[in-house]
C-alpha cells in the first residue's frame, strides 16, 4: 500500500518550465480533484520543491506553505537555498524525503515521487521510492535528454517507473494500476 505520495511543485501542478511565484500560480486542470481523490484513499501528498527564490528575498517560505496546503498537501516540504550552497535538501539530494520519513515515519519504499525532472526522479531512486515523471513542464525535455543519452554517470543509469501524460493520469495510475 503506498504510505505518501511526494510531488513536486512547478511544471508537474501547474505552472510550465520556470518558477511561478505564489500568487501567480496556477494548477493544471483537474489536479485539485486529483489530489482530493489521493487523500479520500488515505494517502498522504506531501510537496517537496525546489525554491531558490526564497533565499534571492523573491517569495517567503510562508507563502509557499500556504498556497500548497490550500491545494490540499498534508505538508509541504522546501529547500529555499541556491543552487550552489550544495545543501542536503536540494533536489536530487533526499534531504526533504528523509524529513519528511522521520516525521511521519514513513517507509520510503512504499512512497511514490512524482516530477517532471530528472533531479527529482534521482532522488526517488536514492531513497528507494517509486519514480513517476510526468510530460508537462520540463518533462517532455527530461525524457528526451535520457533517451538521447544526454545525461551522464549516475544521472542516466536511472529510469523512471511510469511515465505519465500529466499529473492526473500518475495519481488515477496509482489509484487503479498500481
Amino acid at each position: 500500500m503506498v504510505q505518501a505520495v511526494f510531488i513536486d511543485r512547478d511544471g508537474t501542478l501547474g505552472g510550465g518550465n520556470e518558477i511561478v511565484y505564489p500568487g501567480d500560480f496556477k494548477l493544471y486542470p483537474n489536479v485539485q480533484h486529483s489530489l482530493k481523490q489521493l487523500k479520500d484513499n488515505g494517502i498522504k501528498i506531501l510537496s517537496f520543491t525546489n525554491q531558490p527564490g526564497i533565499s534571492n528575498g523573491l517569495a517567503t517560505k510562508e507563502e509557499f506553505d500556504e498556497e500548497l496546503k490550500e491545494f490540499g498537501f498534508d505538508d509541504v516540504y522546501i529547500c529555499p537555498h541556491d543552487p550552489g550552497k550544495k545543501c542536503a535538501c536540494r533536489k536530487p539530494r533526499t534531504g526533504m524525503l528523509l524529513e519528511a520519513s522521520n516525521k511521519y515515519n514513513l517507509d520510503l519504499s512504499k512512497c511514490i515521487v512524482i516530477g517532471d525532472r530528472w533531479t527529482d526522479m534521482l532522488a526517488a531512486e536514492e531513497a528507494g521510492s517509486f519514480k513517476i515523471l510526468v510530460q508537462t513542464g520540463s518533462g517532455k525535455e527530461s525524457l528526451r535528454k535520457f533517451h538521447n543519452k544526454e545525461y551522464f554517470g549516475r544521472w542516466n543509469q536511472v529510469t523512471t517507473d511510469f511515465i505519465a501524460h500529466d499529473l492526473n493520469e500518475a495519481i488515477h495510475w496509482i489509484l487503479h494500476e498500481s
